[in-house]
């Protein structure tokens, strides 16, 4: 015998997909949002071994050009829509020859001005989220340099004090990951094939 459903009364998978709709929208209404202020900064950080030098040392680039909005939900979850955005064109180290290649060799940013990374899971906080204290944390998400997305991991710690939060976070790759050429001029000797990016940001809680 054929059942024959009231057309009334939504089917149950219907019921069950508007409750979902519904509590994520629930949940998005409700959350929390921290929008990048100054002073906040990104920079990058590589070991080099200069000719000449019977040491080596790390390059290093910074940049305050560092933009983006961060959304929790309710239960601590991150929102869609979250990101940071890096300016690259103002990376800026103590020697502008090498600058000068890193924005034009390297990081092509004529054609690739900024970097993005979309953060999909931060760990190591409590839910509510804290008006104070200091967290390690593990932020997970989606890095894209040049034209390459990959899925990296930050390390770091986490400073609430009322409606403010400090981040200070670093993640590490390789060159050939993100397919970057490592430099080849005769003043450098040698480029270790790691590069660690560092973030210290200053997040300023968004009125609801």
């Amino acid at each position: 015998m054929r059942t024959v459903h009231d057309r009334r009364s939504p089917h149950p998978l219907r019921r069950a997909l508007a409750a979902s709709l519904l509590l994520a929208a629930a949940s998005i209404a409700l959350a929390t949002s921290y929008q990048v202020v100054e002073p906040s900064e990104a920079n990058y950080r590589v070991r080099e071994q200069l000719a000449g030098f019977s040491f080596p040392n790390d390059a290093v680039g910074v940049t305050t050009a560092v933009s983006g909005v961060v959304s929790f939900a309710e239960v601590g979850v991150l929102t869609p829509g979250a990101r940071i955005t890096v300016e690259l064109e103002g990376l800026t180290s103590d020697n502008g020859r090498r600058d000068n290649y890193v924005r034009r060799n390297l990081l092509q940013t004529n054609r690739f001005p900024a970097t993005v990374f979309v953060p999909t899971a931060v760990g190591g906080l409590p839910t509510p989220l804290p008006s104070e204290g200091t967290f390690e944390v593990e932020i997970e998400g989606e890095l894209t340099l040049l034209d390459v997305t990959r899925p990296v991991v930050w390390q770091g710690t986490a400073t609430f004090e009322g409606d403010a939060v400090r981040l200070d976070a670093a993640t590490t790759f390789t060159f050939e990951e993100f397919g970057l050429t490592k430099p080849r001029v005769a003043s450098v000797l040698s480029v270790a094939d790691e590069i660690t990016l560092e973030i210290r940001l200053s997040l300023a809680r968004l009125e609801d």
